[in-house]
């Protein structure tokens, strides 16, 4: 098993993780004699597991949840996405050292390039202000668009915008009806509509015709707030989308090529969810 490059994604749960089965239908169809498997870490456990998986031979990992912002402070180089979202979802390891990467911005474009959105038609409504929120603005903010951000503190959501430079308007939940006037983005940067969840409630029946709705949650697939916005016509992006474009630049980063573009991974993982109690 020595020539076997190994590589996984680590969190606290993991077993919900989807990133398995996608990385090793890739691995399939490239002919990598590979495997990625799930790494469960509570946060305490965090360092000591990751050196092990180096000390083990792993090329790297996926990061999620709860670790992205503790991957990055434990990485000895970081690439600019990772430094200006502060926050890591990939880890690679190298000779001596471990680098730091936030492909959840890949991830973010291509969701946002699959739903249409072309950054000059107008304002961006954020919806959160944690660590999705963060990869969330740093997009916005390379595009250039007026953002305004929506959390229940704005006083957290001041703080997020001022850390990454961000001259946003700051809103409270109650105030949401006025953030989306005009809006031709609104993003859900947040576990609400999550499985478990309470859903995300908002009015969106005021935007404009031409606005793209992206919901970065994927489990449901459809949450209620995406079910909204495809009821008044209106453009969607899902998680999914986000989940497939991160994966992509991991996937080559680990394992030496690029993903095949004929895998019909989205098909493989819509099916895998249905699957789920």
């Amino acid at each position: 098993m020595s020539g076997v490059r190994k590589a996984g994604v680590i969190g606290w749960p993991v077993s919900h993780s989807l990133s398995p089965a996608m990385m090793t239908a890739w691995l399939s169809d490239v002919g990598i004699e590979g495997e990625y498997s799930p790494v469960a870490a509570a946060p305490e456990d965090f360092a000591g597991t990751i050196h092990r998986l180096r000390d083990a031979g792993y090329a790297g990992v996926n990061v999620t949840l709860p670790h992205k912002e503790a991957a990055l402070a434990l990485a000895d180089t970081a690439s600019d996405a990772a430094r200006a979202a502060g926050a890591a979802n990939v880890l690679v390891f190298q000779t001596a050292k471990i680098h730091a990467d936030n492909t959840d911005i890949t991830g973010i474009r291509a969701a946002l390039d699959e739903g249409g959105w072309q950054a000059g038609t107008g304002p961006a409504v954020l919806i959160g202000a944690g660590g999705a929120a963060r990869a969330a603005l740093y997009v916005l903010k390379a595009a250039n668009v007026p953002v305004r951000i929506v959390n229940r503190s704005p006083d957290r959501a001041a703080v997020l915008a001022r850390s990454m430079g961000c001259a946003a308007e700051i809103h409270g939940l109650e105030a949401a009806p006025r953030a989306l006037e005009g809006a031709r983005l609104i993003i859900n940067a947040t576990s609400l509509g999550m499985k478990g969840q309470p859903a995300l409630t908002l009015p969106l029946d005021i935007l404009p015709a031409d606005a793209l709705v992206f919901d970065m949650v994927y489990v449901p697939l459809e949450t209620a707030f995406l079910k909204q916005a495809r009821a008044l016509g209106l453009r969607t992006a899902d998680g999914l989308s986000m989940l497939i474009g991160q994966a992509r630049p991991a996937f080559e980063a680990f394992f030496g090529k690029p993903v095949p573009a004929r895998t019909p991974v989205r098909a493989m993982l819509e099916a895998a969810l249905e699957g789920r109690p």
